[in-house]
């Protein structure tokens, strides 16, 4: 092979990694524009004001579980359980409003039961060794046993008029569930980007062992991340039960796949330590999209379950072949 040849070679290998790198860092907004142009195409209505803040809105209590869920990935761990804490945090919510104290006391009670759940999660990894995923998904079971019993199976309803507002009210026309969705992503994008903290994450992420030499304390960043994904669900079943004016003992159902469908669309690697919740945003916003469309659309449920889960292969799929040619 000639000098010429391998320069030629040379150059078609760089130009291949730039395009790796390029479609690698922007590939997740990418599919979320080209779905939008297939979803206006598809449906007038789509990109009406209307139809908009209601995708979003729908997408924000999803989005915001999925923001804990990142921390949790980025630690390569995972949490089966934002689901099942999201109705136990909602019930004892509608339970505390339902016995007559004030909306504070029972927002704060709500948030603590997460809280209480996540830090239990992180405690059980971090101090035993269990594994995220049996750890989460004995708490998932326990909490939504929690929840039936304490709701005896029926719905919670909620009078308190005031408390309709967190879910169902607007501020200079924008829906409060979308403002709490981008306050909290923009917290966590500070927070990750900026602090010691987020800077500690990536790292265990990456390796733990190497943390655990530079001097981290492992266990108890991963017990206040697990703490922070229990609070951030038990914020979702506050929007959640606002909107409903209701605790279902059913709420979060299923939620956590979504939240990791999320998560793993945005890019965020399930082997910790590569991610964040910008591609996670994005990620929630093309599932609620692909939603949306496929609504407008009168598509069955069924093919639109189908439809998600194509998306997320085709994501876990071209993750898999830039990060190769990358390297």
């Amino acid at each position: 092979m000639d000098s010429t040849a391998v320069v030629n070679e040379q150059k078609d290998q760089k130009s291949q990694k730039q395009w790796a790198t390029f479609i690698e860092r922007y590939r997740v907004l990418l599919i979320f524009l080209v779905l939008c142009v297939i979803a206006g195409f598809l449906s007038d209505v789509f990109f009406t004001m209307n139809n908009v803040m209601n995708v979003l809105r729908q997408v924000s209590i999803i989005a915001i579980i999925a923001s804990g869920m990142t921390l949790v990935i980025l630690l390569s761990g995972i949490d089966l359980s934002v689901g099942a804490v999201m109705a136990f945090s909602g019930a004892i919510l509608a339970g505390v409003l339902t016995a007559g104290f004030p909306l504070p006391i029972a927002l704060l009670a709500a948030i603590g039961v997460g809280l209480l759940f996540g830090l239990f999660n992180g405690f059980v990894v971090a101090r035993f060794g269990v594994p995220s995923f049996i750890a989460t998904l004995a708490t998932m079971v326990i909490a939504r046993g929690f929840t039936l019993v304490y709701t005896k199976g029926y719905p919670l309803v909620v009078s308190n008029e005031p408390y309709r507002f967190i879910g169902s009210g607007r501020f200079l026309g924008i829906p409060i569930p979308i403002i709490i969705m981008f306050v909290i992503f923009g917290f966590m994008y500070w927070m990750l980007k900026y602090t010691s903290f987020g800077r500690y994450i990536y790292a265990i992420g990456g390796n733990e062992e190497t943390a655990i030499l530079a001097g981290i304390n492992v266990k108890a960043i991963k017990i206040a991340v697990f703490g922070i994904a229990g609070m951030l669900s038990a914020l979702s079943a506050i929007i959640y039960t606002s909107r409903l004016m209701s605790a279902q003992p059913t709420a979060g159902s299923g939620i956590e796949l979504d939240a990791i469908a999320a998560v793993i669309i945005g890019g965020t690697s399930l082997a910790g330590g590569k991610g964040g919740v910008t591609g996670t945003l994005i990620g929630a916003l093309i599932m609620g999209v692909l939603d949306n469309v496929l609504n407008l659309m009168n598509v069955s449920p069924f093919y639109q379950s189908i439809a998600k889960g194509l998306v997320i292969l085709i994501a876990v799929l071209v993750d898999s072949k830039f990060s190769k040619i990358k390297k």
